[in-house]
């Protein structure tokens, strides 16, 4: 009797403990919609000459680029790539611009949608039938993949062009929805669209957002079709999906950035380094002024769930095809490494918006508003003004409500995945 009981314990706590562990019970692969487009929807490409948007994280599940799949598929004629922030083969790094150039593995020309051109020309797209979106983002506003989303969008609207996006999963999953819905006043390219630092969407259902007149600015609709994921749910994180991770872009270099990245960008309008110049950007920050302890306390005080910090030293320095002036280069910086240890119960946003008051409170006079900056990538000058006054962070956080919550009613609207 007494053996019967250890097993049905034993048998209880694993069980409980699966519930917290992706992978614990074995959810079906999530099949990407470029690999739908492969298998079951080939008609919509077939005999059509097609421009695909992309870089390199469109990738099939056998590990090869999409580009590098079609050009080798009878009855489709790939004419040309566009490629986002960072290059089509994603090694340029942030805030790089680029130019034109022809892929020397396709011989295709690659337009550069990240410089003086921010969306397909009419040039570019006389010859083009049909667009393809096939990007990995971030579920971030400030991802400029997603702006690159609607200024294509908007580009297929006004020349006549099918776009059809190839559906991915928001990586940080599709429910959270956090932080300020952005003030169109302070619309730039690091926020395109009147919606939260954090939307919970996927691409293809931000591209259904997108396709509005009130969004598109244009007479009509673009002739857009999402082709959507199977197996995927709103609840998953990346780690659920049973798909090949890689790099969408060169600063985020594991999940774990991804999770923290809504809230730690927001560090780039300071005079705080975010990693940069690490090999763990955003995980790690930090200034030569900052005590690591301090810090801590500091933070302690806050209520922020589902994280703990470590205190962290590094010295930034330039890395190839990552960041090559990154904040405090070659000086020693203090500050503390994030670990996640409860992905369900981290608030980014809120947790960006505590560690800036943190830092404001700690270190006056030391540490610094990059205003201009930060209110770009906050939506509007709320956050910087609530900041130099001293506000604290329920008080900040607050003022995100009415919008919020129209927003995720709006939102539902658009939503393709349960």
């Amino acid at each position: 009797m007494i053996k019967l009981k250890i097993v049905l314990l034993l048998t209880a706590v694993f069980l409980s403990s699966c519930r917290n562990e992706p992978f614990a019970v074995k959810n079906k692969k999530v099949i990407l919609g470029d690999e739908q487009i492969l298998s079951e929807q080939f008609n919509l490409i077939k005999n059509k000459r097609i421009g695909i948007i992309t870089n390199q994280s469109g990738i099939l599940s056998n590990g090869t680029n999409i580009v590098d799949t079609l050009v080798k598929i009878p009855n489709v004629n790939l004419a040309a790539i566009f490629s986002p922030e960072h290059g089509f083969r994603g090694n340029v790094p942030n805030g790089v611009k680029i130019g034109q150039t022809i892929d020397s593995a396709t011989g295709l020309p690659v337009y550069s949608l990240y410089g003086k051109i921010r969306k397909p020309t009419p040039e570019m797209l006389k010859t083009i039938d049909v667009l393809l979106f096939d990007i990995q983002d971030i579920g971030a506003r400030y991802y400029t993949y997603i702006s690159t989303l609607y200024y294509a969008i908007q580009s297929a609207a006004e020349n006549n062009v099918k776009f059809i996006v190839l559906d991915r999963p928001n990586p940080i999953s599709g429910i959270k929805v956090e932080g300020p819905v952005l003030d169109t006043s302070y619309q730039s390219f690091v926020g395109i669209a009147a919606i939260p630092i954090m939307h919970g969407m996927t691409v293809g259902e931000l591209a259904k957002l997108f396709n509005n007149p009130d969004f598109l600015k244009t007479k009509r609709k673009a002739d857009l079709t999402i082709v959507k994921m199977k197996n995927w749910k709103r609840k998953y994180f990346f780690n659920d999906c049973r798909i090949k991770w890689i790099k969408p872009s060169p600063n985020i270099v594991s999940v774990d950035a991804e999770l923290v990245y809504p809230g730690m960008c927001l560090l780039e309008g300071t005079n705080v380094s975010e990693g940069r110049g690490t090999y763990q950007p955003f995980i790690f920050f930090g200034a030569p002024f900052i005590n690591s302890t301090q810090l801590l306390n500091q933070l302690k005080l806050l209520d922020i769930k589902g994280v703990q910090f470590y205190p962290a030293m590094f010295t930034p320095k330039s890395i190839p095809h990552m960041s090559m002036r990154p904040k405090y280069k070659g000086k020693s910086c203090f500050g503390l490494k994030i670990v996640i240890t409860d992905r369900n119960q981290f608030e980014p946003v809120k947790f960006g918006i505590k560690l800036l008051y943190a830092l404001n409170k700690t270190y006056p006079g030391k540490f610094r508003l990059k205003t201009k900056w930060l209110d770009k990538l906050y939506g509007s000058s709320k956050l910087s003004q609530m900041l130099i006054d001293g506000k604290e962070p329920k008080e900040i956080i607050s003022t995100w409500n009415p919008k919020l919550s129209e927003f995720i009613k709006k939102r539902k609207r658009y939503l393709l995945y349960n």
